[in-house]
């Protein structure tokens, strides 16, 4: 954790918080972009386009998924959120479009208590 505070130490918070934004939201949309794949694996299944389709979106999802892991540690730490906050933030990262509702509700400095 040490290291993690560390590096995200030398930017300004302003561009933790643009970065942890975006990737909230993109993590979102791929979601949606890997639930469509799976259904067009489904229906199409044996093809080789869905399946490429599906390795490229899931490896985006992943790395999406990962950044949202690891700016949930600054982020933390910058809103000044408790451990209920914290562990409800990350357990958004597994349901789906979770992500756009704790960039919206929880990534506000000032947020009535």
């Amino acid at each position: 954790m040490n290291i993690i505070e560390k590096y995200f130490s030398k930017y300004p918070e302003e561009k933790v918080i643009k970065w942890f934004r975006k990737i909230c939201f993109a993590e979102a949309i791929s979601w949606f972009l890997l639930f469509t794949a799976m259904i067009w694996i489904r229906t199409n299944h044996g093809e080789l386009l869905p399946t490429i389709y599906i390795i490229l979106i899931g490896n985006i999802h992943g790395l999406f998924f990962s950044l949202y892991l690891l700016l949930l540690l600054p982020s933390k730490k910058i809103f000044v959120w408790d451990d209920e906050e914290f562990v409800f933030a990350l357990m958004a990262a597994f349901f789906p479009f979770a992500t756009i509702w704790i960039e919206k509700k929880l990534t506000q400095k000032n947020r009535d208590q």
